[in-house]
């Protein structure tokens, strides 16, 4: 009886042990929900299967592509004042049955791919979690497995939101997350990747109950505002299938929210004592118009130390005190805008900053413009190179988007100065890599097929809001000013908005046009819109609230669009179409044919010739076919000076080769003491035959056997020294030795 009791607490020890405070089962609580689609397609989600130590864990499957979501977060508060959320999305090589092609043969660091998904992620869940939730939240979403025909970012969207949901860490979600696509004139609803080859349109939405948007993301190529308005509201329609989905699995299957501690308040009498310190003053320094960020900045800061310094008595904790100071700060800017309809810096709510545009900054460069708007400046530079040059994807992101290479590519880049700060240097981080897909997406569809590779830099020299946008714009410049025939110049602005709110209805609200960085920073929303005058080719938006109604959505791309139409007209100013004067720097591509049996004159031994070619002009020559080359040149001089190499290397006789033991007909170009100096071939490089090659008799001058130069004979060929490299030939061994002599030792017998 004893050893039954012992045994079942052995097997109630193992079947339940505590974790992180909490209590896990060995008796999972396995659950699974089918969510179905209007146009037929179905969205599996699984829980209680895998990774059961996680505080939450699913399985989303989409057609044959699955992936796993898991959340952790940590049962203690951080020390920061922020949701320190971190998303990393992995693809796995091994769910498409691939090996990695790098050395080690293992998944090393994110691609640009992941860290984009992993922010697409990030932006969807982020406005859902509680204010004051300070703890360490940690999501990750691997890929099990692929097939390459259903894209794996929405649907890691939807298992991240589904695992935060069964999970008890507080979230005021889920989200249902949906690609639509637009072909022929209808919306297509989870597209594939087929079916993205042929769209106008890749936009994901994710939205939450009562049809909140709560972000948006997508390109398109240049899609009329109506059309876009549409698929906004299908997908937003769509979405609640996915929320529906997901509550009831959550209700089924879900854990408890935990209960989590909330930072002590300050005292009321401290909280009036900030008020009274601040409120008329900062109310003076916002409505100073003539502040400039650095300036504004600097008197805010200086008032918040003031402020800090005379409630250095009341014994309340530094932070906690910044904390409200910077809310309350944050309350007034919002005030002020509802008060008056007019901006920190002066400006109206729908009134562009001042845009001023340059190009042709410098003579080298095949394209370059400076666009300025307000304090956001940024430099775009375009290099053409070879086709060669293009931009190659990994394995993963070929399969999972069907594209190779990129021709075309825009690299942003942020330097620590543009904000008068001190950075680090190294690799771009993924901020960097978010602001400059989007630019790049925004100019991608106005961008003609080039024969070559290009490359667009956009370099932001002073920041104050909206360097992203005015990346596409400065971009759309410097792509004109490099003579590349753009289907329209494009340009983009952020929409902001600042919201009131009465229990959980939006009572009122302000959207802001071009979007300074004070105001992203104390706002509810940054919604970047990129595009031509007839539409739009990129779009963005980061929300900070919990949902948007799709009135504030419609009204926000319809003031993108009325601003980017004003801010084309200020560039159409400076250029408004493609340089016509072609630059001397420019490079030249030209395509040339070479008979099959020429092609070793070209080429060379092991392609020397086309290595040396490289790299003494910078004239690369590729391969088309068997008899079709392509020459990429950086300039018109280096292409001439190319041209005058292969022609003289395709008239050039081919040197024939010498066979060991063979015997050749020689002429004599030069007499040495020391032997003759002959050629083989008409090109060939005189080589020595040596007096004792010459005969069997002992010579001490060439002219003792008549030889001349002009004289011709025969030599047999034995090789190469392997010393020197010098060409073996003899004349010697080609001729019978004289007779011996026969000497008479006996005298006696004369």
């Amino acid at each position: 009886m004893i050893k039954m009791k012992m045994l079942f607490k052995k097997r109630v020890f193992f079947s339940r042990f505590r974790l992180k405070n909490r209590y896990f089962s060995s008796q999972s609580n396995a659950g699974e929900t089918d969510i179905a689609f209007s146009n037929g397609t179905t969205l599996n989600i699984v829980t209680g299967k895998y990774a059961r130590f996680a505080d939450g864990a699913c399985v989303a499957t989409l057609g044959q592509t699955s992936i796993l979501s898991t959340v952790v977060s940590k049962a203690k508060q951080s020390s920061s004042n922020f949701l320190p959320l971190v998303v990393d999305y992995r693809q796995k090589a091994a769910a498409a049955g691939r090996i990695p092609t790098n050395f080690l043969r293992r998944e090393l660091g994110p691609t640009e791919r992941e860290i984009l998904t992993s922010r697409l992620i990030d932006r969807s869940l982020r406005p859902l979690f509680p204010q004051n939730y300070y703890y360490d939240t940690q999501i990750v979403c691997n890929m099990l497995a692929m097939d390459a025909t259903n894209p794996p970012e929405t649907i890691a969207v939807n298992a991240a939101s589904a695992a935060l949901a069964l999970s008890d860490v507080p979230w005021n979600g889920p989200v249902g997350a949906v690609r639509l696509g637009y072909i022929d004139n209808e919306i297509i609803i989870n597209p594939t990747r087929k079916d993205l080859e042929k769209s106008n349109l890749n936009l994901v939405v994710a939205a939450t109950n009562s049809n909140l948007v709560v972000m948006l993301e997508g390109s398109a190529g240049d899609i009329l505002q109506q059309d876009l308005l549409k698929a906004i509201k299908l997908g937003t329609k769509e979405a609640q299938h996915i929320v529906r989905g997901i509550e009831k699995l959550r209700k089924d299957h879900g854990k408890m929210k935990r209960e989590y501690e909330l930072p002590l308040p300050l005292e009321q009498s401290i909280i009036d004592n900030i008020k009274t310190l601040s409120t008329m003053k900062i109310r003076e320094i916002l409505s100073d118009h003539s502040h400039d960020k650095l300036s504004r900045d600097m008197a805010i800061s200086e008032l918040r130390q003031t402020v800090l310094n005379q409630l250095r008595d009341t014994q309340a904790d530094v932070g906690l005190l910044q904390d409200y100071f910077n809310t309350h700060l944050k309350q007034i800017f919002r005030d002020m805008i509802f008060e008056s309809d007019t901006r920190c810096d002066g400006r109206h709510l729908d009134e562009l900053r001042k845009i001023s545009c340059q190009v042709s900054l410098y003579e080298p460069l095949h394209g370059s413009a400076l666009f300025q708007r307000g304090q956001t400046q940024v430099m775009a530079t375009v290099a053409f190179d070879s086709p060669d040059s293009a931009l190659k994807m990994d394995t993963l992101t070929m399969l999972t988007s069907g594209i190779k290479e990129k021709s075309f590519f825009l690299h942003y880049e942020f330097p620590g100065y543009a904000t008068g700060e001190v950075s680090r240097g190294g690799a771009p981080g993924r901020r960097e890599a978010g602001h400059g897909a989007l630019a790049e997406r925004g100019l991608l569809p106005v961008v003609p097929h080039q024969p070559y590779t290009l490359r667009l830099t956009a370099e932001v020299l002073e920041s104050n809001g909206s360097s992203s946008m005015a990346s596409v714009c400065g971009g759309s410049l410097a792509l004109l000013d490099a003579g590349v025939a753009l289907s329209a110049p494009a340009a983009g602005v952020a929409i902001g908005l600042v919201s009131r709110y009465e229990g959980s209805n939006l009572a009122d609200y302000r959207i802001l046009t071009d979007l300074l960085g004070i105001e992203d920073y104390m706002g509810d929303m940054d919604f970047k819109v990129a595009g031509t005058k007839k539409g739009i080719t990129a779009l963005q938006a980061d929300v900070k609230i919990p949902g948007l109604p799709l009135k504030v959505v419609m009204e926000s791309v319809q003031k993108a669009c009325d601003a980017k139409s004003k801010i084309i007209d200020i560039m159409n100013q400076c250029i408004d179409k493609p340089r016509q004067t072609r630059k001397e720097n420019m490079p030249v591509i030209e395509e040339m044919q070479v008979e099959v049996h020429k092609r070793p004159r070209l080429v060379g031994l092991g392609g020397i010739n086309l290595k040396r070619l490289y790299v003494e002009t910078g004239v690369q020559v590729t391969p088309v076919d068997e008899t079709k080359y392509t020459i990429f040149a950086p300039s018109q001089a280096a292409m001439d000076e190319a041209r005058a190499r292969i022609a003289e290397w395709l008239t050039t006789e081919r040197t024939p080769e010498l066979e060991f033991g063979a015997i050749y007909k020689a002429k004599v170009v030069e007499v040495r003491d020391i032997g003759v100096l002959v050629t083989l071939y008409p090109s060939m490089p005189p080589a020595l035959v040596h007096n004792s090659q010459l005969d069997h008799r002992k010579i001490m001058h060439p002219s003792a056997l008549g030889l001349d130069v002009g004289s011709e004979i025969q030599v047999k060929y034995f090789g190469r020294d392997p010393v020197s490299g010098q060409l073996r030939l003899s004349k010697k061994v080609l001729t019978s030795p004289p007779p011996a002599h026969v000497k008479k030792l006996d005298k006696s017998l004369d």
